[in-house]
């Protein structure tokens, strides 16, 4: 039996995590974020595919790929998530848990970031736990699709 696929899609300048000097997402690497999360999702049976990309229009694809090659979305669509109608729509095309992840915590932050359009089509909010709440995500995700699947 394949272990099911969840798609980790994360927004502008999220490569730059621990290399922001006021700290706001933390000091540990992209890089190590993404191995902390591959470890967590082979934990709980899942085969994740951790992605980045700084172009709305990519992340819009890999929404649309996964509707055919995932059974749930983690996304932290960064500063995308208080913009971007075509993520939105892309994600209420999607029939699958969604889990909206932040590094920070949003509703901290300038007023601008307290409205996410990511949210309208999200299961569920996860912010302002650094990595942990990356692997968090991953955990509410995994017992979204086991729900899911055995309906």
């Amino acid at each position: 039996m394949t272990s099911p696929v969840v798609y980790f899609l994360n927004g502008p300048n999220a490569n730059l995590y621990g290399l922001d000097k006021s700290g706001t997402y933390g000091r540990e690497s992209f890089v190590s974020i993404k191995k902390r999360c591959e470890d967590h999702a082979a934990s709980l049976g899942l085969t994740v595919d951790f992605r980045q990309s700084n172009h709305e229009g990519i992340l819009v694809d890999w929404i649309q790929e996964a509707r055919e090659k995932a059974e749930g979305i983690v996304i932290n669509a960064a500063g995308l998530t208080y913009s971007s109608v075509p993520i939105l729509d892309a994600l209420l095309a999607f029939d699958g848990p969604i889990i909206e992840a932040h590094m920070s915590n949003i509703w901290k932050r300038e007023p601008f970031r307290h409205h996410s359009y990511v949210s309208r089509a999200a299961t569920g909010v996860i912010a302002g736990l650094g990595a942990l709440g990356y692997e968090l995500a991953l955990t509410a995700v995994s017992r979204l699709i086991a729900e899911k699947a055995a309906q």
